[in-house]
């Protein structure tokens, strides 16, 4: 839903909603997705394919199992690494040297589902957040349009799941993180 937003909090809407509204596109915004009524107004559009980017909540089961195609979600990581809230930062905060976007299958779980295609990016010394979270906008954009290129043509991705070994949680930002510590390296 809009948010307050400026210096008179007022409402705003978000720059999808203002694209979809200048292509006339019909824009919904529940509150939640765990409401029956919400539900069945997604089911009423009968959609063959739902794509999440952004979007920091888990969507119910009965959610999932609405479009033909199920949800796609594009993941700013290589999963299994970096699952969750925050993973540029994340990737950075641990000096990784490469990270990048899956395009993957939604299911219950936390970023837990099967890979139907991914991209690797190099992360340079001097990448801030805000930068590399602007190359995986770009990068998250063209594998999107891959899966999509391939459903179609009546080619479903194949879905691979995730290996067991080497998953890492992606913690949300907090605050204090944001206070130096003078006595770690200048890398940390």
């Amino acid at each position: 839903p809009d948010r307050p937003a400026g210096r008179g909090r007022g409402l705003a809407p978000s720059p999808v909603k203002l694209e979809a509204v200048a292509r006339g596109i019909p824009v919904y915004q529940p509150e939640s997705l765990k409401d029956e009524a919400a539900q069945q107004q997604l089911r009423d559009l009968q959609p063959d394919l739902m794509v999440v980017v952004a979007y920091g909540l888990i969507l119910p089961k009965a959610v999932l199992t609405i479009p033909t195609h199920g949800c796609w979600n594009v993941h700013a990581s290589l999963l299994p690494r970096w699952r969750g809230a925050a993973p540029i930062q994340r990737a950075i905060q641990a000096g990784d040297a490469t990270t990048g976007v899956c395009l993957m299958q939604m299911e219950a779980g936390l970023d837990t589902g099967p890979v139907l295609l991914h991209q690797e990016l190099p992360i340079a010394a001097t990448d801030t957040g805000g930068q590399l979270h602007d190359k995986l906008a770009e990068l998250g954009a063209q594998v999107l349009s891959d899966g999509l290129g391939l459903l179609r043509a009546g080619i479903k991705p194949i879905a691979r799941p995730q290996p067991e070994q080497g998953v890492t949680y992606a913690h949300k930002l907090d605050k204090a993180e944001a206070r130096l510590d003078w006595a770690q390296d200048a890398d940390a």
